[in-house]
């Protein structure tokens, strides 16, 4: 599960971001160009 402030990665095309808000079983997600979106969890990992 994710939690906000986590460092993620989309997994279909890599892009880098952190979560600022978590509904369920998705994610509120701020990316590198500032662009905020809503993805599915499933779709993210965390960043090692």
């Amino acid at each position: 599960m994710f939690a906000v402030g986590d460092c993620v990665i989309f997994i279909p095309d890599g892009a880098r971001g952190t979560v600022i808000a978590v509904n369920g079983s998705f994610c509120q997600v701020i990316w590198e160009d500032w662009f905020t979106s809503w993805e599915k969890a499933e779709e993210l990992r965390k960043e090692e």
